[in-house]
C-alpha cells in the first residue's frame, strides 16, 4: 500500500453539468469503456425484467414532416398477425410501451420507413424492433431476411431471448447466431430466417464466408449503437454490412445516448430516418434520483462521504473507489 500513489482528480462539468473526472493517472483502455458499456447495458436488461413506466415525453421528427404521425394505445391497432399478438400478449405486454406507441407504427407502416431511435433499457425498444422484424419475415422461405447487429455475445443472447418467447407461435421461424465460436461448414448457406450476431462475425458470413446472401434482407436492425461505436472495429464494420445491403431493406438504429459521435455514426447508418428522441432533460430515469457533490480533493471526498452516512441511514451500499 505504502507505494500506491494517488493523485488529486480534477473535476469538472461538462455540458449536460454532469461531473467529469480528468484523471491524469488513470487512462481507461478501449477495451475496458466497452466492457463497462456492455455490462452495464446487460445488467439493465436482467435487472428490468419489467417495464418501466416513465412519463418521458419523445420528440418524434419525420422524415416526410406533411404525412400525419401516428400513435397506438393498443396492440389490436397495429393489426398484427394473430400469431404475433399472441407472442405480444404471452410475453405480458398489456399494451405498448411510450416508446412503442410512437415508434411501432412507424416501423410497420407500408412501405417500410428507416428509425433511429433513443430509449433506455426497460422501455420496451428491443420487443418493438422484434415485433417489426417478426412483421416483414415470411417464414415459408428459407433464408435470411433479417439481420440485428449487437455489441457483445451476451446482448446478442438477450435479444435472441426476446425473438424466441414472441415467435413462439410461428413454429417454421428460426433463429442463427452469428457469434464467435459458432462454426459452420464453409460454403454451406443458412436457411434460419433471422441472424443476430456481433458485427465482426455478421460481417464474415455476409462477406468472407458466403453464409449469408446480404441482398435478401429487408430487415436492418442495430442495437446499442452507443456501446457499439465504444468498441475499436464495429462502427466500421457495421457500415460495410450496412452498405452490402438492399437500398430498399428497412433500417432501424436504437442507442440509450446520443453524443455527437452516436449521431454521426447513425447518420451514416440509416438514410432518410424518421428520429424519435427523448426530451433533452428527460434522459435519466425518473426512478433513479441522483445528485452530485463538488470535490477538490480526496480529502472532500472523504468528508463529504461521511457527512453522507452521518445524514441518512444506508441499509446497503456501494463505493466505487477508482
Amino acid at each position: 500500500l505504502s507505494t500506491l500513489h494517488l493523485k488529486d482528480e480534477k473535476t469538472k462539468p461538462d455540458a449536460n453539468g454532469a461531473i467529469v473526472k480528468a484523471d491524469d493517472n488513470v487512462e481507461k483502455t478501449e477495451d475496458e469503456e466497452k466492457e463497462d458499456r456492455a455490462a452495464q447495458s446487460l445488467l439493465n436488461k436482467l435487472i428490468r425484467s419489467n417495464l418501466v413506466d416513465t412519463t418521458n415525453q419523445v420528440e418524434v421528427l419525420q422524415r416526410d414532416p406533411t404525412s400525419p404521425l401516428y400513435s397506438v394505445k393498443s396492440f389490436e391497432e397495429l393489426r398484427l398477425k394473430p400469431q404475433l399478438l399472441q407472442g405480444v400478449y404471452a410475453m405480458g405486454f398489456n399494451r405498448p410501451s411510450k416508446i412503442q406507441e410512437n415508434a411501432l407504427p412507424m416501423m410497420l407502416a407500408e412501405p417500410p420507413q428507416n428509425l433511429i431511435a433513443q430509449s433506455q433499457s426497460g422501455t420496451g425498444k428491443t420487443a418493438a424492433f422484434v415485433l417489426a422484424m417478426l412483421s416483414r419475415v415470411d417464414p415459408g422461405n428459407k433464408y435470411p431476411q433479417c439481420l440485428c447487429l449487437s455489441p457483445t455475445y451476451e446482448l446478442a443472447l438477450q435479444t435472441g431471448k426476446v425473438i424466441e418467447q414472441m415467435g413462439n407461435f410461428y413454429p417454421d421461424l428460426k433463429l442463427a447466431y452469428a457469434v464467435r465460436g459458432n462454426k459452420l461448414e464453409r460454403g454451406q448457406k443458412i436457411s434460419e430466417q433471422i441472424v443476430i450476431g456481433t458485427p465482426g462475425t455478421v460481417l464474415d458470413w455476409c462477406s468472407k464466408l458466403k453464409f449469408i446472401d446480404p441482398k435478401k434482407i429487408k430487415v436492418f436492425v442495430l442495437d446499442e449503437a452507443d456501446v457499439m461505436i465504444a468498441t475499436q472495429g464495429h462502427q466500421d464494420q457495421s457500415i460495410r454490412i450496412q452498405r452490402m445491403l438492399p437500398r430498399d431493406c428497412q433500417m432501424l438504429l436504437f442507442s440509450a445516448t446520443f453524443e455527437d459521435s452516436v449521431w454521426k455514426f447513425a447518420q451514416k447508418v440509416v438514410p432518410d430516418p424518421n428520429i424519435i428522441k427523448l426530451k433533452r432533460e428527460e434522459e435519466t430515469l425518473d426512478t433513479i434520483k441522483q445528485y452530485y457533490v463538488l470535490c477538490n480533493n480526496r480529502e472532500e471526498k472523504f468528508r463529504a462521504l461521511c457527512n453522507i452516512y452521518g445524514a441518512i441511514t444506508i441499509a446497503q451500499a456501494m463505493i466505487f473507489c477508482h
